[in-house]
């Protein structure tokens, strides 16, 4: 418990369930996106799947993991369809 709190003092945190959740999430839906859009010969979703994959390594709040995530997806409904 000791090394926790020395790691909080320095400005680390453990992230929480819901980013966890999230992060996995995400991942597995970016990588079906980047098959699907590889398979069926659709540039746009392919790479929303690829920064679908990246971009949790770049945000670090949940509430903006979500809303990029949601953002993305949407994006990718949108792209759906040559």
């Amino acid at each position: 418990m000791e090394h926790l709190n020395t790691l909080q003092q320095l400005g680390f945190a453990l992230p929480t369930p819901a980013y966890l959740f999230g992060l996995i999430f995400f991942g597995i839906a970016g990588y079906a996106l980047f098959r699907h859009g590889r398979k069926a010969g659709l540039p746009k979703v392919k790479w929303i799947g690829v920064a679908m994959m990246l971009y949790p390594y770049v945000v670090t709040d949940t509430v903006g993991l979500y809303a990029v995530g949601g953002l993305l997806a949407v994006a990718a409904w949108v792209m759906r369809k040559p």
